[in-house]
């Protein structure tokens, strides 16, 4: 059955009965409302102090997502110097600026 589909039968066997469309209308908002109500008890977030628990766990979720990408930046720059530092190297090597042989020999 798709989502939808029984409160389409409900309303057509409700035309059947000869309700009007304000009482369909009506008893459609109270349901819907009645259902919000309890999804968001369900979730924990029916008391007075929801909203600004919704709003700490938007904060907290933005600052999690500010250090992700703080964190991907620095791997990034320190991944780009290693980078320069074993090429800046390798051309001193070359250059015979330094001899390797002789540290490490």
């Amino acid at each position: 059955m798709r989502i939808g589909s029984g409160l389409l039968h409900a309303v057509r066997h409700a035309k059947d009965q000869q309700v009007s469309d304000e009482n369909i209308y009506l008893l459609i908002s109270q349901a819907s409302e009645e259902g919000a109500a309890r999804a968001l008890a369900q979730l924990g977030l029916s008391d007075a102090h929801a909203g600004a628990d919704i709003s700490e766990l938007r904060n907290l979720l933005d600052s999690w997502r500010d250090t992700k990408r703080t964190a991907r930046q620095i791997m990034i720059r320190w991944i780009i110097r290693m980078c320069l530092s074993a090429l800046l190297i390798g051309l001193a090597v070359k250059l015979k600026l330094i001899q390797l042989g002789q540290i490490f020999g």
